[in-house]
């Protein structure tokens, strides 16, 4: 099982070797390494659109996840009868909105990208943030995961999701 890596996006240069070796680290962290993920790099016209038909706002935004399981309680891994069930979903990254972001704040397109990509992941794992009570699960298992990452890999993330935003 792996990651499925396609960028549809011409605006922003990416290394999508490290972006997929980043994000086999994440799913090794959170023990879904046996689970595919899609991950799908877009511009800020085509997130827009998508953020548009599903969450019905017309803004292009960082990060949007398309569960496999939607019902998943946070915390808890699918439970897959078949093989064609070893899938957790697909996430879309704006990688020209993380890439204005980081230029905002003098960040590394890269490591946002890893950020956001665990941010999804947390998403494709039934967390949310619609509630205070939510977004402090999910910051908590976002810092979680960073810090596993950091170190594991002596990098220094740290989640971009400061303030509960339930707009996000």
């Amino acid at each position: 099982m792996g990651v499925v890596l396609r960028n549809l996006q011409k605006v922003v240069s990416l290394r999508r070797a490290r972006l997929r070796r980043d994000v086999d680290t994440l799913r090794h962290i959170l023990g879904v390494h046996k689970f595919d993920v899609g991950i799908v790099c877009v511009d800020n016209h085509k997130i827009q659109q998508i953020n548009h038909t599903y969450r019905k706002k017309n803004v292009p935004t960082d990060v949007l996840s398309f569960p496999f399981y939607e019902d998943l309680r946070p915390g808890k891994l699918p439970c897959p009868l078949h093989r064609d069930e070893l899938n957790l979903g697909d996430i879309f990254l704006g990688v020209e909105f993380v890439m204005n972001q980081c230029q905002e704040e003098s960040l590394d397109l890269h490591d946002a990208l890893t950020v956001v990509t665990a941010h999804g992941i947390c998403h494709l794992l039934g967390y949310r943030h619609e509630t205070e009570e939510e977004w402090t699960e999910m910051l908590q298992r976002e810092s979680y995961i960073l810090t596993e990452y950091n170190r594991l890999t002596g990098r220094q993330l740290q989640p971009l999701m400061k303030t509960c935003d339930q707009d996000r």
